[in-house]
């Protein structure tokens, strides 16, 4: 591998003797008679690694060391410490410093080679793991300057540093698990696991399995032991996304982890203690689905310490264009292509837009425009107004005018929660009509999973031969 490599030793005949050995294995080397020489070639960059006598005139090698573990810059650089002389008191100073290797003089080559190969493999790796984290932290930033956004961000930093178990709630598509990750960012579990289940996509039968893990022949098919997220998010956050899916005999046994912090494998009797963080997310009205049976009362009140809403797009429309640049670099990097300017009327265009899948929506418009644009992002490429067609159809033909009227069928006045649900279902209808019941393409329209629109079909009591 390629890198270099600082030599510091008052001997001359030490920095002859490692120039020859790690020149001959391809890597370049510098040298510095003293820390001083030494901790200036560092400054000016370009090293990868240092070996650092310990005993040297002037300041010391270990007092090199705590200014080089001082620097931002080489923190975790290595840095292999060698001496003739030195006592078990140095090395062990050596070590706690910061050394990331130490051996004693007279040198072996076989052994420097070997030591330094892996100190700097294990560099790079943990420079590739820091941009990793850097693109994923990227990834799931959370973007916008509005209002409630900043109100959002301000909570979060409250919130985010205690272990509270935290209950995100908002709409589909608004960013719910950028929310979760936030909190496990920034809090004191950050290095430890961030585990994501997402209750409605899992089947009720394997819930419990997923979540607790399970033992050998515990049920078919079980052919060993296996931990369940729980296990896995020990000492991390867990995040039980669309919680307001799970079925009721899986709500028990969180409920009882959350209680006892302990949980048991399906199959197993041991009980296994567990450090976990709680963060949960749904776009259901949990509070309604208590009152109507379906989630239990007391495990709504341990998830729901800490209530977080995600705003929706449209009442955050001044954030829109920082998110459509956002998507659109994200996508040209993601592909390799150039940066694409985009037009001011395309970012007005696109925040007067209604939004109904929220930032989900946005960002697959935007990574279409970015498909099909060319070199500039015009208006031309604003994809087809299907949406604003059958947005129209909604106000002039299913909702009777520009907005649904708020008088029930029975002459009373509509609650809020019933206003929205005769818009939403009227808004779905119009959708499915316009793709010919197409519920993939009619999904992908109103910028919900497949599954999502199903439930909201069912829930409305939508089918295709009432509306032929």
């Amino acid at each position: 591998m390629s890198a270099t490599i600082l030599v510091v030793d008052d001997e001359k005949n030490i920095r002859r003797t490692l120039r020859m050995v790690l020149e001959g294995a391809g890597l370049e080397v510098l040298e510095a008679e003293s820390a001083e020489d030494g901790l200036a070639q560092i400054e000016r960059g370009g090293v990868d690694l240092v070996i650092l006598d310990i005993r040297l005139p002037g300041m010391n090698g270990i007092e090199a060391l705590e200014r080089i573990r001082a620097r931002p810059e080489s923190q975790r650089m290595p840095v292999i410490m060698i001496s003739g002389h030195a006592s078990v008191a140095e090395a062990v100073s050596a070590v706690q410093t910061g050394a990331t290797d130490f051996f004693e003089k007279p040198l072996d080559r076989d052994q420097v080679l070997v030591r330094v190969r892996n100190a700097l493999k294990t560099w790079q790796l943990q420079r590739e793991v820091d941009r990793l984290r850097a693109d994923v932290l990227d990834r799931y930033a959370m973007i916008g300057q509005s209002p409630s956004m900043r109100q959002l961000y301000a909570q979060l930093e409250k919130v985010a540093p205690t272990n509270g178990r935290v209950l995100v709630t908002g709409e589909s598509g608004t960013g719910k698990e950028l929310v979760a990750r936030a909190l496990h960012q920034l809090s004191n579990r950050a290095d430890k696991a961030f585990v994501k289940v997402n209750c409605a996509a899992i089947p009720a039968e394997l819930i419990e399995s997923e979540l607790f893990g399970y033992e050998r022949g515990a049920f078919t098919g079980a052919q060993g032991r296996r931990k369940g997220m729980f296990e896995t998010a020990d000492g991390g956050t867990l995040f039980l996304d669309e919680i307001g899916d799970m079925s009721a005999s899986a709500q028990a046994k969180v409920l009882r982890a959350l209680q006892s912090g302990e949980i048991t494998r399906v199959g197993g009797e041991r009980t296994i203690a567990v450090d976990v963080r709680i963060v949960a997310a749904t776009n259901k009205d949990l509070e309604q689905e208590v009152a109507d049976g379906r989630f239990r009362e007391d495990l709504f009140f341990r998830l729901n310490v800490v209530p977080l809403q995600t705003p929706p797009l449209r009442e955050r429309r001044d954030d829109v264009p920082l998110l459509a640049r956002s998507f659109l670099r994200e996508f040209c990097k993601e592909n390799g292509l150039r940066d694409k300017p985009v037009d001011e009327e395309v970012l007005e265009a696109l925040s007067r837009r209604p939004w109904p899948g929220n930032v989900r929506e946005l960002k697959n418009v935007v990574e279409r425009m970015a498909i099909l644009s060319g070199d500039q992002i015009t208006t031309a490429d604003l994809p087809e107004q299907g949406k604003l067609a059958v947005q129209a159809r909604v106000d002039e033909a299913s909702l009777g005018g520009a907005l649904p009227s708020p008088v029930g069928s029975d002459g009373e006045p509509m609650s809020l929660r019933d206003y929205r649900e005769h818009a939403e279902r009227s808004y779905i209808l119009a959708t499915l009509d316009d793709t010919d019941w197409n519920v993939s393409q009619a999904a992908s329209r109103l910028g919900v999973e497949r599954t999502n629109l199903h439930k909201k079909m069912r829930s409305y009591g939508i089918r295709r031969e009432d509306h032929a």
